[in-house]
């Protein structure tokens, strides 16, 4: 039956053979002192909590499905559950995919890949999942309450109808962000609304039905605190909770969304406070506990501002409703939260990155108007991940993503190395779409290259470039008289008003055009012989280094095409079509830099190869991407929409016109793809005064173990707790 299935039903399978490795962290651990320990402990039993509310995030089945895999772990641990596999009728590789699924929903925390927002679904029959669950212990024990568990999600479980193959809004896939009876216009008029409030989207979702014959939205902020709450909000924090009349509609602010989960983020803030380094990092945690307690951003931000303060850390930490790349309509955050340790001899190399911002700015391709008044050193350090809870783990991070705070009060960017050094480790023979002779350098240069493209892509990417606003009061903060478009030499005519953001402006492209804007960056300056000398790569080996950034670019972006859906048009993932954006970019260079083929394998099945010629790099490439840069970057700075919508989303089309049929090369992609790695996190455990690592295999057996220990001590309270909050929504999914 396994091997039987048809090519498009097994994009919906996770590989038995998948690849899942243990984030290594015992030595970054071990070196912390007692105190460090304790404060790692909580802020990371923090995230783990609130790293939760993803599953309510994500699809109304996924917290379901969470509790009912938590059940039958906690009871048998997989090798035990084995043999009632069998006793079920379950072959070995069936019972084993059974296993990837349930490691691929834990480190996935929802039943939707976290990287590209598809659905996946257990590589077994229903009927056999269902013989499984009965003949657990889990089953043997409270077969009512197993058996309505099992009945509340199982349709879903195995559901592949259109609009649930991918996350979308309305009728373009599921969402858990918007009511199911909110379409994109909904959710303009919510943005809208916020905006004239001057509330972030960040930490709401958006619930529609009628009142007074009236369209009536519910915008509901996450916090512990809600309607029925007794705690009074603080002066400082404001969340504008009330009923609004706006447009002919209504809208009311209320709190309480994940009430359980934020108080728990919350409690475990104000222990880990107790064992701070500093006073910033005091102040810190005191501003998220209030924002998680009472559903305020602008306790989040001013939180964010004493991070940004401390500098340099010992263990470094952030938490959140952060990235935007989930929600359909790009304003909305997933809630993530990460734990890690300062890797100092990697931590080096990127702070001379950043002694030489000040010289490199001035290289990128942009008048010195579109550029920041002043770059605010940052503190850029590699750690070692303790833990990441979310839906998955990023290479890189740049934060906050306040707009306000990032252009005049400063960032932080992190490089995570214990994730760069398995995340990114290839095998020859799973190398796709490269002649012979560049595997073997792809595969000796990829490390480095990547640590080079992470390093500029997050501190003169996103960490470049100015937003040129009106603000409340009617004031410039560019010269307004003077300040000319390079692309056409005229004045600049549009701007950021008020509240304005660049999420709230671009919202559907924003994430997407945002890291196609970053990778552009890299790309750029990693031809810079000082950049490369920084860390570490001079002459031939430098020059090497170059033409495999270069080509995993390239490659990268007809990899992306795995992720473009063509029933809607869509882009279920925005770091990859940002790939394939600049992929178009640099074919249509043209002069032979890229060349894209395609062909058929020694398999007998269709095939590609995209080649690179290291000899126009430096010249076609570089003014490529030079021409290219400077564009996104003047839509960007002048809230330019339609002219970023226009050429932003003619780069992404995948059409079979053209000199590539693309939509042919994405069967080609889809057959030929390889798994995205998951990862094993280790647990730490109080032990009398000190705190202990656990660690665990990397396997998915080692994976489901480490979920169900990591909430052993009050498991049957958070499972309850999260099946109400599931429930309390389930009719707004219809």
């Amino acid at each position: 039956m396994l091997n039987l299935v048809s090519a498009p039903l097994q994009n919906y399978f996770l590989p038995n053979d998948i690849g899942i490795s243990a984030l290594d962290c015992t030595e970054a651990f071990r070196l912390l002192s007692p105190r460090e320990k304790l404060y790692a402990h909580y802020l990371s039993r923090s995230a783990w909590y609130g790293g939760l509310a993803v599953l309510l995030q994500t699809s109304p089945e996924s917290a379901s499905i969470f509790v009912l895999l938590q059940r039958l772990f906690r009871k048998q641990p997989a090798a035990q559950l084995e043999s009632m596999a069998t006793a079920a009728g379950l072959s070995p590789e069936e019972y084993q995919a059974f296993l990837v699924y349930a490691a691929g929903l834990y480190a996935n925390m929802g039943n939707y890949k976290s990287f590209g927002d598809t659905k996946f679904i257990p590589n077994l029959p229903q009927e056999k999942l269902k013989a499984l669950v009965w003949q657990s212990q889990a089953f043997q024990d409270s077969p009512s309450e197993m058996e309505a568990l099992w009945d509340s999600c199982s349709t879903l479980l195995f559901s592949l109808e259109d609009q649930q193959k991918q996350l979308g809004l309305g009728d373009k896939g599921v969402t858990t962000y918007f009511s199911g009876n909110c379409c994109l216009e909904d959710a303009e008029l919510a943005q809208k609304f916020l905006d004239s409030k001057n509330l972030s989207a960040y930490n709401t979702r958006l619930f529609k039905n009628k009142s007074e014959g009236k369209a009536s939205y519910e915008v509901r902020l996450a916090s512990a605190v809600n309607a029925f709450s007794f705690l009074k909000s603080p002066v400082s924090v404001i969340t504008r909770c009330g009923r609004y009349d706006f447009e002919d509609c209504v809208f009311t602010v209320s709190r309480g969304d994940y009430a359980y989960l934020m108080k728990k983020v919350s409690e475990n803030l104000e222990k880990a406070k107790d064992h701070a380094a500093n006073e910033n990092q005091k102040r810190m945690l005191e501003e998220y506990a209030q924002s998680f307690t009472f559903g305020s951003i602008e306790a989040h931000k001013e939180g964010s501002r004493f991070w940004i303060k401390d500098k340099g850390p010992i263990v470094e930490s952030y938490i959140g409703f952060i990235e935007s790349y989930r929600d359909p309509f790009g304003s909305r955050g997933e809630f993530e939260g990460f734990v890690a340790v300062v890797n100092k001899a990697m931590s080096e190399r990127f702070a001379k990155l950043v002694s030489s911002a000040e010289v490199l700015l001035p290289e990128l391709p942009w008048p010195k108007d579109f550029e920041k008044d002043r770059f605010l050193l940052p503190d850029f350090t590699s750690l070692d991940v303790l833990t990441f809870a979310g839906s998955g783990i990023p290479a890189g991070i740049n934060i906050p993503n306040y707009d306000d705070i990032r252009q005049s009060e400063g960032f932080k960017n992190v490089s995570l190395g214990n994730v760069l050094a398995v995340a990114y480790a290839t095998q020859k023979d799973k190398l796709t779409f490269l002649d012979e002779e560049d595997k073997d350098m792809y595969i000796k240069w990829k490390g480095p290259s990547f640590e080079v493209q992470v390093g500029l892509h997050e501190l003169l990417g996103h960490g470049s470039g100015k937003l040129f606003v009106q603000d409340e009061k009617g004031t410039f903060n560019f010269e307004q008289d003077n300040v000319r478009n390079p692309e056409t030499g005229e004045q600049i005519t549009t701007w950021y008003k008020g509240n304005e953001t660049w999420d709230s402006k671009f919202s559907t492209i924003s994430c997407s055009y945002e890291e196609c804007r970053a990778e552009c960056v890299g790309l750029y300056l990693c031809l810079n012989k000082h950049v490369l000398s920084i860390f570490g790569h001079e002459d031939e080996d430098a020059e090497e280094v170059v033409y495999i950034n270069w080509l995993n670019m390239v490659r990268a972006g007809l990899l992306g095409l795995e992720f473009f859906t063509p029933e809607s048009k869509s882009w279920r993932q925005a770091h990859m079509q940002a790939r394939f954006v600049i992929l178009r970019v640099l074919l249509e260079a043209g002069e032979g830099l890229v060349t894209l083929k395609e062909s058929i394998g020694k398999d007998g099945r269709p095939d590609a190869l995209i080649t690179l010629d290291r000899s126009k790099v430096h010249t076609v490439g570089k003014a490529a991407i030079e021409r290219f840069l400077c564009k996104l970057q003047v839509i960007k700075s002048t809230a330019d929409v339609e002219g970023g919508r226009a050429l932003y989303e003619g780069y992404s089309a995948v059409s079979d016109t053209g000199s590539h049929n693309f939509l042919h090369l994405r069967e080609t992609v889809l057959l030929r793809k390889e798994a995205r790695k998951m990862f094993v996190q280790a647990n730490t455990r109080v032990k009398g005064e000190s705190v202990e690592l656990v660690e665990y295999e990397g396997s998915a057996a080692g994976l489901i173990r480490s979920f169900t220990e990591r909430f052993a001590d009050d498991a049957e309270e958070v499972e309850a707790h999260l099946l109400e909050l599931n429930k309390r929504d389930a009719s707004c999914w219809c």
